[in-house]
């Protein structure tokens, strides 16, 4: 897979996309070639309100720390809690936690495992259709009405 790398702010709560009216501080390279999501959408086959639903759950994933871990962590411990919001990195944790699977029960017992595959665990739609045992390009239809539900829950316009 071609890999597109582009410069983004880095912040609390992820890379930022550019256009942003704060200066820069500190910016990352992020390779948007590597989410699944990212690659249905730059084709057209997602709108940007699906696209951005599969990228909060990814976001709410990654924050609730779900995905497995195979080694020590070495996450910086920082003795003043983090972000501005007065919670702690737990209760920011359990928070996450608690959206993400807030979101997936919306998407719904159908519907979820194709999401989860594609936007969390960031498999491409023809490996999760044959993983799930479904038709070729069937995937891009149920993902659709997953994320619209997912977008329905985190009130994406």
């Amino acid at each position: 897979m071609p890999r597109k790398f582009v410069e983004r702010e880095l912040t609390p709560e992820g890379p930022r996309r550019a256009g942003s009216a704060r200066p820069r501080r500190r910016s990352v390279t992020v390779n948007l070639a590597e989410s699944p999501l990212t690659w249905l959408h730059s084709r057209g086959h997602l709108s940007d309100r699906q696209f951005d639903a599969g990228e909060r759950l990814r976001a709410d994933y990654e924050r609730a720390q779900l995905s497995p871990s195979v080694t020590m962590r070495w996450d910086p411990v920082r003795v003043d809690g983090g972000g501005g919001d007065g919670l702690t990195p737990s209760e920011r944790q359990l928070s996450a936690k608690s959206r993400f699977d807030g979101a997936m029960a919306e998407a719904g017992p159908g519907l979820k495992d194709i999401l989860w595959r594609v936007a969390c665990a960031c498999e491409g739609l023809p490996y999760a259709e044959k993983a799930l045992e479904w038709p070729a390009r069937s995937g891009k239809l149920v993902l659709k009405l997953a994320l619209d539900r997912v977008a329905d829950f985190y009130r994406i316009r």
